[in-house]
């Protein structure tokens, strides 16, 4: 070659010239590219990626675990490219990266298409585990290793197995994946095969694989179904664990199939005859049956009669004298107690039964034995505000009513007296059967202590009383007996027919005076008084007698003829 043509480099030369540039150029920082293995030294691989310089590669970076395979020179490998030059002249490559940028790639196809992809747990991290990916880490919280809590990880530690992924934040480096999902999917799908294999009505064994307080759930063999509390037995069964334990084998009906959710519902009490078949006719109403208390609600309580058949008894219905009493203080569970049948409902499946209805009626003989005027002696139940419940034959009540407990005292006085416990004589004074009700009185067992004189001395009687006191508002007299003097008021306006003479001024101490009786308080003890009252009534009987009131005669005149005529 000439020196002009050394100097001037023909067309094809620059043509290649350019096409290097224009490959070195397209090269950008930050990817994956092709290159070459041309040398390899002691510690590191040299790499020819096509640039005017290589790079230098630790050899550690081309190790994968479990995998014994050297690189050789002539090896093509992807490497990815940092930086075109360093200071030395240098590409400055990484293995490692190009690996992981590899399988970010991969996994953003794995996870657009939501497929599963291959990892193992490497690791334990605050609130989950890492997997390992194929060169990638990735973070397994814990609530998505298993569909139940795991105990021990250490069986599924670096075990290449199947993960979904969750999520996927490049900007961050951020990969999270699930386990569980993975073995829910299965799970679907091997249910949703068993489930195919089922029909509604037939009969299968299972085994109880775990109990609730609402039932338990059988294996199916692979698959589990529900069997509810209430179709276990036809009878009333308050716990699940009363009929079952975990383990044990059972032979089950399928009651239904929800396609939808695929819940399997389960009945072992199908596969028997339902008594309630043949209860219309066997408990009639009317008749009486033996039972076993079961349950005690605030209501009542449900008497079993036979298996799968239970009556309730109302609280209305145990006791013909225990009155708003808790249905557990008159039966306990597991008694044996006779019942009588008082309606059938078969569509309901509803028996009411009664206990009081076996037993004698004490109200029906309780008049026969005990009249009215009758004594009788009892224990005070319960002390009220209105007076004492004493407890009689027959665990009958009566009440003793504040105002027949004393004739001298007020009731709410007399009513201290007695306390809860007390043993009391009392007097029938009425009985009510249709109320069921007794009013029975103390105070009338004695006789009444009222003064001699005002127990004769009735409303209309004419008394003669003395004066014992004078006051503004009226006179405080006494009238009766020494030995039962009664004391009465007689107001400013009863002392005389004539109001000029309504004076009390006019009366003295220890003056006698008549007055009519014109009102008797007995629950009071006391009288009202009235001279102008008498002096009213003893006009009218003179006019009666003795003359007209419209013939001009004055009272005076009539008194002293009806006198006259006494002579």
């Amino acid at each position: 070659m000439s020196e002009a043509q050394s100097m001037n480099p023909s067309t094809d030369d620059f043509a290649s010239m350019f096409e290097a540039s224009f490959e070195t150029n397209s090269m950008e920082e930050g990817t994956v590219v092709k290159g070459v293995v041309t040398a390899i030294e002691k510690d590191a691989a040299i790499i020819d990626i096509g640039l005017k310089t290589e790079g230098r590669v630790d050899l550690r970076e081309f190790y994968t675990p479990g995998d014994d395979k050297k690189i050789a020179v002539g090896d093509e490998v992807d490497i990815y490219l940092e930086r075109i030059e360093n200071a030395l002249g240098q590409a400055v490559l990484s293995r490692d990266k190009a690996r992981r940028e590899e399988s970010w790639i991969k996994m953003a196809k794995f996870f657009e298409a939501e497929e599963p992809v291959k990892g193992a747990i490497v690791g334990r991290v605050k609130g989950g585990f890492t997997v390992d990916l194929g060169g990638i880490n990735a973070f397994l919280p814990g609530s998505q290793v298993d569909i139940r809590p795991v105990r021990d990880v250490g069986p599924l530690m670096n075990e290449d197995q199947p993960f979904m992924i969750l999520k996927m934040d490049r900007s961050r480096g951020n990969i999270v994946v699930s386990r569980r999902a993975i073995l829910e999917e299965s799970r679907a799908e091997q249910r949703a095969e068993l489930v195919g294999q089922l029909a509604e009505g037939e009969t299968r064994e299972g085994v109880v694989k775990n109990i609730t307080d609402y039932g338990a759930f059988v294996d199916l063999g692979g698959i589990d179904g529900l069997l509810h509390v209430t179709d276990m037995s036809w009878r009333r069964v308050s716990h699940p664990s009363q009929v079952l334990n975990v383990g044990d084998t059972v032979k089950v009906k399928i009651i239904r199939i929800n396609p939808e959710t695929q819940r399997i519902s389960l009945g072992m009490k199908q596969l028997q005859e339902d008594p309630w078949n043949a209860a219309s006719a066997k408990y009639v109403v009317g008749t009486r049956h033996m039972g076993k208390v079961t349950n005690i609600a605030d209501y009542g309580a449900f008497i079993e009669l036979e298996e799968g058949v239970e009556g309730l008894v109302h609280v209305s219905e145990m006791s013909w004298t225990k009155k708003n009493v808790h249905p557990g203080k008159i039966v306990s569970t597991s008694q044996e107690i006779e019942v009588e049948v008082l309606e059938v409902d078969q569509e309901k499946r509803r028996i009411s039964l009664g206990i009081k209805q076996v037993q004698e009626n004490p109200w029906d003989s309780f008049t026969d034995r005990f009249p009215v005027g009758s004594t009788i002696k009892g224990e005070v139940r319960s002390v009220t505000e209105f007076g004492l419940f004493i407890g009689l034959d027959g665990d009958i009540d009566g009440m003793a009513h504040l105002s027949d407990l004393s004739w001298e005292k007020s009731g709410e006085e007399a009513l201290q007296d007695y306390k809860k416990g007390d043993m009391v004589e009392a007097k029938i004074l009425e009985v009510d059967i249709e109320k069921e009700r007794i009013s029975l009185g103390v105070k009338q067992l004695v006789k009444d202590t009222m003064p001699a004189g005002a127990s004769g001395a009735n409303r209309g009687a004419t008394v003669t009383c003395t004066v014992k006191e004078v006051n503004s508002g009226g006179i405080e007299v006494t009238f009766g007996e020494d030995d039962a003097e009664t004391t009465a008021f007689i107001r400013k306006g009863d002392l005389s027919r004539e109001r000029s003479e309504q004076r009390p001024e006019r009366f003295a101490v220890g003056d006698k005076v008549d007055a009519l009786i014109t009102r008797v308080d007995r629950k009071t003890r006391s009288y009202t008084l009235s001279i102008k009252a008498l002096e009213i009534a003893e006009e009218k009987e003179a006019v009666s007698q003795y003359g007209s009131a419209d013939s001009g005669a004055s009272l005076g005149d009539i008194l002293g003829a009806a006198l006259k005529g006494d002579n």
